[in-house]
């Protein structure tokens, strides 16, 4: 029978922190991961004492930093950049989780407010308390700690999640700050981000630090399989540029080594396994299998988003639908027609997808750099035009008069279950996004993707496929942050964070 606390207990916090005014933004992100660190120590040794046996005689509570600017000018900035600035007058602010792993993002963030703005700012407390699930990190079994020691419910002595503060309301453009209430500086609270932390660690096997600023989905393991043959022999080679190599269940392999740094491997790899060829200032590449199925595609893109990428681009393959395709043939997207339903409550299908002219370019070049052919020959490989994502896998099974019309109707060339949802979301959180996939069977015209000829399709395409990928991520890469993030992707009233 569980024990009752009898009375309310007395509050257990941190001194308050005095807040404090920066007009460096190097100074200011150290200044939030001490107060970070501070608060998420207090709540760690406090749940630390309680294992040793220490009695109870409070509840503990810590805040998460937040971080804040005031203008009163609607001075015009460089109307080139899409982020980096906010629209009026007001007080803006942010709560901030993990500054030590965000820390080149928010020096970034901070220092062009600074600069657009010429406003200092600020660091304090918030009043969002942090989760002790969160304050340990992801990968942390907290339950299951606490049940040895103790059976006073867990949500009577700490904070627990709250999922009233892990929304996207500001990404979805819904929030509306309530009266003298501040504006929000960035899409995501910081609730919001531990949130994804722990999912991301939970679905790919990986930590957090180890993800890339450039993502490549694929929804087949031929793909990884490649990628992780390619990766592993250019660290052997010295890396070109690339710094280690990391497999599901946090396994490194470093620049010139053949073989990771330990011999541990995984009982059964993850949902979603990822893999992260990194580069400093985290410039690298991640891949990630996400399986088939729109649900997969939207729930590892949820949590992906909240590490702010550069790109993500999905790799794989789809059902040609016109008759003049081949299999191997490739398809750069430039539409999306949604019938994957996921994401209808976050994004009506009533908002256009637009292309993104700096992804369409690098990959139309990777295309033509990678198989040889340029301009009018490209045609005899590539096609552009509409896919469509649909829910259902066996469509065929049903009447096919209706999808068929649709799919008409849409000027579709080709089909899957992913690639608009990735795209959706993308477009929702603000993360430029991209499309190039490879028939690989034409239902509509008898070719059915059998054993036989699917195994000699993979073997001979996959490959190429792959490393048009890379190419065309080596591109982006290439590019300035600003000039990459378009302002397509921004609405009236945007957050002045990437």
């Amino acid at each position: 029978m569980s024990k009752r606390i009898s009375s309310p207990l007395n509050i257990s916090s941190p001194a308050p922190f005095v807040p404090k005014t920066f007009d460096d933004p190097v100074n200011a992100v150290d200044a939030l991961t001490e107060l970070y660190e501070r608060n998420t120590n207090f709540l760690i040794e406090s749940f630390a004492k309680l294992a040793k046996g220490a009695p109870i005689t409070s509840r503990y509570r810590a805040f998460y930093p937040q971080v804040s600017i005031e203008t009163t000018s609607y001075g015009h900035i460089d109307t080139r950049l899409s982020y980096g600035h906010v629209t009026a007058p007001g007080i803006y602010t942010t709560t901030i989780t993990r500054p030590q792993l965000f820390r080149h993002y928010l020096k970034q963030q901070l220092g062009l407010l600074m600069k657009n703005h010429d406003v200092p700012v600020v660091v304090s407390e918030s009043t969002t308390p942090i989760p002790l699930h969160f304050a340990f990190g992801e990968g942390a079994h907290v339950e299951a700690s606490a049940s040895a020691f103790m059976d006073i419910p867990m949500r009577d002595l700490f904070d627990t999640p709250d999922l009233n503060t892990t929304d996207d309301e500001i990404a979805n453009g819904e929030y509306i700050p309530p009266p003298g209430e501040p504006s929000p500086l960035a899409a995501f609270t910081a609730q919001r981000i531990d949130y994804s932390l722990a999912r991301l660690a939970h679905y790919t096997a990986t930590g957090a630090q180890h993800f890339q600023n450039f993502v490549l989905f694929t929804n087949y393991q031929f793909y990884i399989d490649e990628f992780c043959t390619w990766a592993r022999k250019l660290m052997a080679e010295g890396g070109d540029g690339y710094t280690a190599f990391v497999e599901p269940g946090n396994i490194i392999t470093h620049a010139g080594s053949s073989q990771p740094e330990t011999d541990v491997t995984l009982a059964r790899l993850p949902q979603m396994p990822a893999y992260h060829l990194k580069k400093k200032g985290h410039a690298g590449i991640t891949m990630i299998n996400i399986g088939v199925g729109p649900s997969n595609a939207k729930t590892i893109t949820d949590h992906v988003a909240v590490l702010r990428p550069h790109a993500w681009l999905m790799l794989g393959h789809c059902a040609g639908l016109r008759n003049s395709q081949r299999l191997g043939d490739y398809v750069l997207a430039h539409a999306y027609m949604r019938e994957d339903h996921v994401l209808d409550d976050d994004l009506p299908v009533w908002v256009p997808i637009p292309a993104l002219a700096e992804v369409q370019v690098a990959l139309e070049g990777a295309v033509a750099e990678i198989t040889g052919y340029e301009g009018f020959e490209l045609k005899r490989i590539m096609r552009t035009g509409t896919v469509g994502t649909i829910d259902n896998r066996n469509w065929e099974l049903r009447d096919q008069r209706g999808p068929v019309k649709r799919l008409s109707q849409a000027r579709a060339i080709a089909l899957d279950m992913e690639s608009a949802t990735i795209a959706a979301n993308g477009f929702r959180f603000r993360v430029p996004y991209g499309t190039l996939l490879c028939v690989s069977d034409k239902p509509l015209h008898g070719e059915l993707k059998l054993p036989g000829m699917a195994t000699a399709f993979y073997r001979t395409q996959v490959n190429q496929h792959l490393q048009i990928g890379i190419r065309a991520i080596q591109k982006l890469a290439a590019m300035p942050p600003e000039a990459l993030h378009s302002r397509k992707l921004r609405s009236f009233f945007e957050t002045a964070f990437q």
